[in-house]
């Protein structure tokens, strides 16, 4: 029995077992990315409302991206997404 221990084939089975199941867990604590919505499901506007702009909103991405708005999104921008950046 001490010797079946040692075996490659049991080291083998062990290593991929483990292997296995830390890319499990790790693929379980990514989500799944989400469809981002379109201009028009945002109500985007190239203009500011107010103050509010997409440059000073948690969800831009310089230059002209956004998290949750697909598209070109210019930087003085809103829509009903805005977060606004403390």
């Amino acid at each position: 029995m001490a010797g079946q221990s040692d075996s490659p084939a049991r080291r083998t089975l062990m290593l991929g077992t483990a292997t296995g199941a830390a890319a499990l867990a790790l693929g379980l604590r990514t989500a799944p990315a989400q469809p981002k919505m379109t201009r028009q499901q945002a109500q985007y506007q190239d203009e500011p409302k107010g103050i509010l702009m997409c440059g000073t909103c948690t969800l831009f991405v310089p230059p002209a991206e956004c998290k949750v708005v697909e598209g070109f999104v210019a930087i003085t921008g809103w829509c009903n997404a805005f977060d606004f950046a403390d």
